[in-house]
């Protein structure tokens, strides 16, 4: 057997991914077929072949496991990675929209379950306040360092907010009309908002 390298995740770190993956699993077909009540840890344990101390150390807030994703490390890699001198708001488009598309490539279903859960569930509407938080430091960081600004200047913290907070109202909207929008779409528009302002809407003139 090849020894594990660098790049080479460790059997340890597979297992824990494997398992991880099997929690998140377990937890979205509860959700999806008895609600989000039905999916307690005692259950979602049971569903995934675990102990219900594994699903609690793993996700000590059962919220989480509906709401984080490895997903966070990897954008802000991908951030830093964009081309010098692009716009900020740029980068960031450009970021978040590739994570949402391999997102609804590769689950769809779990995708706008999670958009469903967060019209539906109080707590979990209330606990992606959190989480949302966490994913706006990290970028934060990369977005501070490409503009030669602190991470913890007032601006950074505002704009990284914004944009975030605006993205999330974005799919909450999907969500709410039945996802008959692509989402797609409605976060470029989100973020065409952000950029130029709110414009007034032109109305038709009333005829004579």
């Amino acid at each position: 057997m090849a020894a594990d390298t660098p790049d080479r995740p460790t059997l340890r770190e597979r297992k824990k991914t494997k398992t991880r993956a099997a929690i998140r699993k377990a937890t979205y077909r509860l959700a999806a077929e008895e609600g989000w009540d039905a999916a307690t840890t005692d259950r979602i344990a049971a569903a995934a072949e675990v102990s219900p101390s594994t699903v609690v150390r793993y996700f000590p807030v059962r919220e989480d496991i509906v709401l984080t994703d490895e997903n966070d490390a990897l954008m802000e890699a991908r951030l830093r990675a964009r081309p010098a001198g692009e716009e900020p708001l740029e980068s960031l488009r450009a970021v978040v929209l590739e994570a949402v598309r391999t997102a609804l490539d590769r689950e769809p279903e779990e995708t706008r379950l999670r958009a469903r859960l967060m019209v539906e569930v109080p707590s979990v509407r209330a606990r992606l306040t959190e989480t949302t938080a966490e994913t706006g430091r990290r970028l934060a960081r990369a977005l501070a360092d490409r503009s030669g600004r602190d991470a913890d200047d007032l601006e950074v913290r505002i704009f990284t907010a914004a944009a975030l907070g605006a993205l999330r109202e974005a799919t909450v909207y999907w969500a709410e009309r039945g996802w008959t929008d692509d989402l797609i779409p409605l976060l470029d528009r989100t973020l065409d908002t952000l950029r130029n302002g709110l414009a007034p809407r032109t109305r038709p003139r009333a005829r004579p």
